[in-house]
């Protein structure tokens, strides 16, 4: 945990104005313990002052409502999978009445939803979730492409999503992760297409084919370079508090 929070924090002091956190048991394996969760959302606020706090729901870490029993936390953001997709190796499960659920959880606390879409039908699927009030306000989206099995990192669909996010949404913002060797490229295409962009391990752990990533802090940096180079300026704390429709 402590050297969790000295990496965010490094992360933080690179530019990173978003935290999307999972935690773990003693033993490496993932975990949903909102105890683990508190204790992470305790030393950020500490040392990474002002920056959002997005926990995972994810299947990773457990299975069923136990994927959302650190909202009670009351983070400024949670992750929310509207659909099930492949992975590598297994099904993503996210079935209707779990979702539901989560975003339930999640309108209740004014938790604001990072929608994940992992395929066109799940921005379709937040389209009619907002229509029915299950999510409220404009929605944040994100476009994750490269998950081998799922949708392939391509930029013709990269395009449509971004042209179907505005015919459904109109100007909502909206964010893409391109997993593996597919994350720099990702991080281009949102920058230059005016969305925002997601970087750091959990994703990809290359700078390169032939090198490491050191830290998510390197990968933060890179992505910082990104977007000074197609004109784009970082986004503080404060200001992404305001473009996604949160309280300062």
């Amino acid at each position: 945990m402590p050297e969790q929070i000295e990496s965010t924090q490094a992360a933080f002091e690179a530019g990173a104005s978003v935290c999307h956190a999972h935690v773990r048991n003693d033993d490496e394996t993932p975990s949903a313990d909102p105890e683990r969760f508190a204790r992470l959302k305790e030393g950020i606020e500490k040392h990474c002052p002002g920056m959002l706090i997005q926990f995972s729901t994810g299947g990773r870490s457990g299975a069923g409502r136990a994927r959302g029993g650190m909202l009670s936390l009351c983070p400024d953001m949670a992750s929310l999978s509207v659909g099930s997709n492949n992975f590598p190796n297994r099904v993503y499960e996210n079935p209707p009445d779990l979702v539901s659920w989560l975003a339930q959880e999640m309108k209740s606390r004014a938790i604001k939803p990072e929608v994940e879409a992992f395929d066109l039908s799940h921005i379709l699927q937040a389209k009619s979730m907002v229509d029915k009030g299950e999510i409220t306000g404009p929605p944040y989206i994100q476009f994750v492409m490269g998950v081998t099995n799922a949708m392939p990192a391509d930029r013709d669909v990269f395009n449509y999503y971004i042209t179907t996010v505005k015919r459904l949404f109109g100007d909502v913002p909206w964010c893409a992760a391109g997993i593996g060797k597919h994350q720099a490229e990702l991080n281009r295409w949102a920058a230059q297409a005016g969305g925002h962009l997601r970087t750091g391990l959990e994703d990809n752990i290359r700078m390169d084919r032939h090198t490491l990533a050191p830290s998510n802090a390197a990968l933060v940096e890179r992505a910082v370079e990104i977007c000074q180079e197609n004109g784009r300026r970082i986004a503080s704390p404060t200001e992404a508090r305001r473009i996604l429709g949160l309280g300062e």
